[in-house]
C-alpha cells in the first residue's frame, strides 16, 4: 500500500521553472544559434567582486557566520533595511517592524501562514506569480482570481465585489511578475483603503522595487502612521545584489505579527542564511551606487524592448506590459501559449514561459488570458540579445 500524500500538495501544480527546463533537457543548440533563455528572472551573473570578497571574509573570519542566529534576522541588517526603507519611501520604519526571511518566497509563505487557514480566501490579481498560487494551494487557502484591466492593473472596485466572509488578504506584486507593470501609487493606496475598511491585510510584494521605472517613492503606504494595521511589505535582496542562491528576503509588519512570523521561521529554517544576511548588510552599506547602475542597465533594456517591438507589432504581436525584469506579450497565433512556448524552443531556439502558467486553469475572468500571452524575462539579455530575440520571433510562422 502506498504511503499517504497530502491531497492539497497533490493538487498543487508543478512549478513552471522546472517544467520548462524539461523542454530543453538534453538538447544541444548550435554555436551559431545558441538558446535564448528568457524563461527565468533570476540574475545569472555572480555578485560584484567586492561583495564576494566581503562574503569570503565573513566565512573565514566570523564564527557567527556558521551558527544559528536570531529567528527574525541579524539586528544590524534589520536596522539597516529599516533605514533604507525610510530613505526610499520618506517615512520611518522601526527595526522592530522588520523580519529577515529565507528569500521573499518565505516572506510570502510566512505572511499567509499568519493570516489564513484552510478554507479561507486570498485575492490574487491575474495574471499572478505562480509561487504565490502554489503556496496558497498547498495551504488549502483559495486563491480568488482578481481580473486586471487592459492596462494589466487590478481594479479596487472589482476587488471589493469579490470580498467574502472568508477573504483574509489582498496581494499585490509591483512591479509585477509576470507583466512588468508598476501599479500607480493611487491604485495601491485605494487597495490599502479597501483592505482596511474590510479588516483585511494588504500584502504588497516589492521584489523588483529596485528596478522601478519611475523616480521617487513607489507609493505612500509608509507615510500613513497606522500602516502596520493593514500593510505587510515583502522584499528580496536576491535581485538587488545577485544573491539568489543565498536566500535573503524581508517581511515588514507590526511587531505583534512578527511574533507570529517568528514561529513560522523557527519551525521551517530556524534562521535565515548567516552568510547571505552579512552579504545583504554589506550591500546596503556599500553598493548604493553600484545598484543605481544596475537599475540604469535594466531600464535601458526595458527601453530596448519597447523601441524594438515595432517589427513584431507589424506581425500581429502586442506588447501588453513591460518593466522591471519582464515583458508580457500577446502572440498572434491560433495555438494556445502552452503549446506555442515548447514549439518556440524548436522553431526559434527561444525558451520563455506561457501565460497559462500565471492564471487559473480556465481562462482568466477578464483582462489578459494566458493562452494568448508569453512572459519574456529580459534581465539577462542585453540590447544585442533583445535584437536577436526579436529577429527570431519575427521569423516564426504559425496559423493566425
Amino acid at each position: 500500500m502506498p504511503m499517504p500524500l497530502n491531497p492539497a500538495m497533490a493538487a498543487t501544480a508543478v512549478s513552471p521553472v522546472p517544467e520548462s527546463a524539461r523542454w530543453i533537457a538534453g538538447r544541444q543548440f548550435p554555436d551559431d544559434r545558441p538558446l535564448i533563455n528568457v524563461s527565468q528572472a533570476a540574475p545569472v551573473a555572480t555578485p560584484p567582486l567586492p561583495l564576494r570578497e566581503a562574503m569570503a571574509r565573513a566565512v573565514m573570519e566570523e564564527a557567527g557566520a556558521h551558527l544559528y542566529g536570531p529567528d527574525l534576522g541579524l539586528p544590524d541588517l534589520r536596522e539597516a533595511l529599516a533605514g533604507q526603507i525610510a530613505g526610499i519611501y520618506g517615512s520611518a520604519v522601526a527595526p522592530a517592524q522588520v523580519a529577515i526571511t529565507s528569500g521573499c518566497n518565505q516572506a510570502f509563505a510566512a505572511a499567509i501562514a499568519t493570516l489564513a487557514g484552510p478554507g479561507d480566501e486570498v485575492l490574487l490579481p491575474v495574471p499572478w506569480y505562480f509561487n504565490h498560487k502554489m503556496w496558497l494551494d498547498m495551504s488549502s487557502v483559495r486563491a480568488a482570481p482578481l481580473p486586471s484591466g487592459d492596462d494589466l492593473v487590478p481594479d479596487p472596485d472589482a476587488a471589493a465585489a469579490r470580498i467574502t466572509s472568508r477573504t483574509r488578504a489582498i496581494v499585490l506584486v509591483t512591479p509585477n511578475n509576470p507583466t512588468g507593470v508598476a501599479y500607480p501609487p493611487e491604485t495601491i493606496a485605494a487597495f490599502r483603503d479597501l483592505a482596511r475598511a474590510h479588516g483585511l491585510a494588504l500584502v504588497i510584494d516589492e521584489t523588483y522595487r529596485d528596478f522601478h521605472p519611475d523616480p521617487g517613492a513607489p507609493h505612500g503606504l509608509f507615510s500613513d502612521p497606522d500602516w502596520e494595521d493593514t500593510v505587510i511589505h515583502l522584499y528580496s535582496f536576491s535581485k538587488a545584489y545577485r544573491l539568489t542562491g543565498h536566500r535573503v528576503g524581508a517581511l515588514v509588519s507590526s511587531p505583534a505579527r512578527l511574533s507570529e512570523v517568528e514561529k513560522f521561521i523557527d519551525s521551517v529554517t530556524i534562521c535565515p542564511s548567516q552568510v547571505g544576511q552579512r552579504a545583504a548588510l554589506w550591500g546596503i552599506r556599500h553598493l548604493g551606487d553600484w545598484l543605481a547602475g544596475e537599475r540604469r542597465e535594466i531600464l535601458d533594456r526595458r527601453a530596448a524592448i519597447v523601441e524594438g517591438f515595432g517589427g513584431l507589432a507589424d506581425r500581429g504581436w502586442r506588447l501588453r506590459g513591460c518593466g522591471a525584469y519582464f515583458a508580457y506579450v500577446e502572440h498572434p497565433f491560433a495555438m494556445p501559449s502552452d503549446a506555442l512556448a515548447p514549439e518556440l524552443v524548436d522553431r526559434a531556439g527561444v525558451l520563455c514561459l506561457p501565460g497559462t502558467m500565471f492564471e487559473p486553469a480556465s481562462e482568466a475572468p477578464g483582462g489578459a488570458t494566458g493562452s494568448r500571452h508569453l512572459r519574456i524575462a529580459y534581465a539577462n539579455i542585453d540590447r544585442a540579445g533583445i535584437g536577436a530575440l526579436y529577429e527570431r520571433l519575427s521569423q516564426v510562422g504559425f496559423p493566425a
